[in-house]
């Protein structure tokens, strides 16, 4: 019902004012840009009518199926995936400042995140402004240096050292401690009578190499937790975009389920389809959204006009 994917409702108004993103997306309507919400392409308008209606398409459909996790209790009640949590956040407080009760309320829970990238750090926070009892955050990897490792480590590699970041900051003021636990592996989410999450167990692990050079996760005897939740938050990254549209327009796609497009060039394997962001690349950052976006206008004017003065 809004412009702007996951800038508007994935990203949280701490991290990004919306009032910034509407900005820009009213100077694109007075450029002559039409935006049409509310519509599902397959559904409220078919893909052979965006073919007949239009010279050339571009999917910018994002990489939005959640990576889940398969373990006994995922059914419960109170188990999200992260982004159900911040986009019904987000939502909610756009359209009423919560007075609509339409959101996932974390208040007096106590809330377990499962992963450890920036979307599990926005869920730390958007759970501490709802003033959780706890938040905890469970990262599979082991705790980063504090410093960068010259030897294993060198420049001009990206420096792999200990980051904190906003969300773990405010959890260290308010809880008295960083909200993150290294090498920690979910066994199970405990039910109560009502079908409610009542817990995680977890277990520590250690990561170890098999024969074929692998590395497996070894669970350490004895190391075996119980932490009380009443949520469980989702964050272990995205798989790819979604299949539906893609199996539609009949696109190929890479061995990772995105969209099969050469960066520079963003051309399907359709005529006249092209392909850009996270639903090509597969999950990424904001810039390289943009720098693809530009970069695929170029690539359409060229394909309609023959030739394009576009940077």
């Amino acid at each position: 019902d809004r412009i702007g994917g996951l800038l508007m409702y994935g990203i949280p108004n701490m991290k990004l004012q919306k009032e910034l993103v509407q900005r820009r997306v009213d100077i694109l309507a007075e450029e002559g840009i039409v935006f049409v919400t509310n519509t599902e392409v397959g559904k409220d308008v078919s893909v052979e009518q965006l073919e007949t209606d239009f010279d050339a398409v571009v999917l910018c459909i994002g990489a939005t199926v959640p990576r889940d996790l398969p373990v006994e209790g995922r059914e419960l009640n109170g188990v999200h995936f992260a982004m159900d949590f911040l986009k019904a956040n987000t939502k909610s407080l756009l359209d009423s400042e919560h007075k609509d009760g339409q959101y996932i309320n974390a208040q007096g829970k106590n809330v377990v995140v499962i992963g450890g990238g920036d979307t599990g750090t926005d869920c730390i926070g958007t759970s501490l402004r709802h003033q959780c009892s706890s938040a905890i955050q469970l990262e599979i990897m082991p705790r980063p240096p504090e410093k960068r490792e010259e030897n294993s480590n060198p420049w001009p590699q990206w420096p792999k050292r200990l980051l904190v970041d906003y969300g773990q900051k405010e959890a260290i003021e308010i809880q008295g401690q960083d909200p993150r636990q290294y090498l920690v592996m979910t066994k199970k989410i405990e039910s109560d009578e009502q079908g409610n999450v009542k817990a995680v167990q977890t277990v520590d692990i250690t990561w170890e190499q098999n024969d074929k050079g692998q590395m497996f996760p070894q669970e350490v005897a004895g190391s075996e937790k119980v932490l009380p939740a009443d949520i469980v938050l989702i964050a272990m990254g995205f798989m790819g975009p979604e299949g539906g549209l893609v199996e539609q327009f009949g696109l190929e796609q890479d061995n990772r389920s995105n969209i099969a497009a050469e960066y520079d060039k963003f051309a399907t394997s359709k005529e006249g389809v092209f392909a850009a962001g996270d639903g090509r690349r597969g999950q990424s950052l904001i810039v390289w959204a943009i720098d693809e976006g530009r970069r695929c206008a170029r690539e359409v004017d060229s394909y309609l006009m023959g030739k394009s003065y576009l940077p």
